[in-house]
């Protein structure tokens, strides 16, 4: 399986903006993009024209793409669907990556990131109606029933990311007991509900070409 293996904050270096993919590390003076905020590589301090058009819908793709930690092929697979789905399509483009499980685990709280939470589901820590599922991509639904797996509840890494929620808003759309790391999908998220620095349409546009 295809996975991204390089530095991540180099991802938000190069988007010019915090997209909080190493968890505590995003809002600690350790983050680089406090001390080196432009494009990685060797010509990065340089690039400073400025991004219209193809560029502006390339880089908002970019953005959404990085943020929930898919690849291009996947990301791509998203908006395919979603434009053969009735509706608006950017935001039903948003509403499939939001329902993607590693997603759902770092929104409960039960991660400081989604690649940890990509990880915790990986390794098969976390079940949906009782059932193990080890798919990052798998896609919840409206009422069903999320949990860290009984023998995983001892690991360190729950007690420091429940620490971490708690300074954090949960969306509406989910129901979550911390304590004793279940949850509950309420509805399916609206756009309203996903509060993230993304144009949509922009990617659309892209797309759409």
């Amino acid at each position: 399986m295809a996975r991204y293996t390089d530095a991540v904050c180099r991802l938000c270096r190069r988007e010019g903006m915090k997209l909080f993919l190493k968890g505590s590390k995003c809002f600690s003076d350790k983050c680089p993009i406090e001390k080196r905020n432009f494009a990685p590589g060797q010509h990065g301090k340089d690039r400073k024209a400025k991004i219209v058009g193809y560029g502006l819908q390339l880089r908002e793709k970019q953005k959404a793409k990085r943020i929930y930690f898919t690849l291009e092929g996947q990301f791509r697979n998203y908006f395919e669907k979603a434009a053969r789905t009735r509706g608006v399509t950017g935001e039903l483009l948003l509403q499939q990556l939001e329902r993607r499980l590693d997603n759902v685990v770092f929104r409960l709280g039960f991660a400081q990131s989604r690649r940890q939470a990509r990880q915790l589901v990986r390794h098969g820590h976390v079940a949906v109606n009782n059932r193990k599922v080890n798919i990052p991509s798998y896609a919840v639904s409206a009422g069903e029933e999320i949990a860290i797996r009984e023998n995983s509840k001892k690991l360190v890494i729950l007690e420091m990311a429940k620490e971490f929620a708690s300074h954090g808003t949960l969306p509406n759309w989910l129901e979550v007991n911390r304590d004793a790391y279940t949850a509950r999908v309420l509805s399916l998220p609206k756009r309203e509900d996903i509060q993230l620095p993304v144009n949509e349409q922009l990617i659309v546009e892209l797309y759409s070409k």
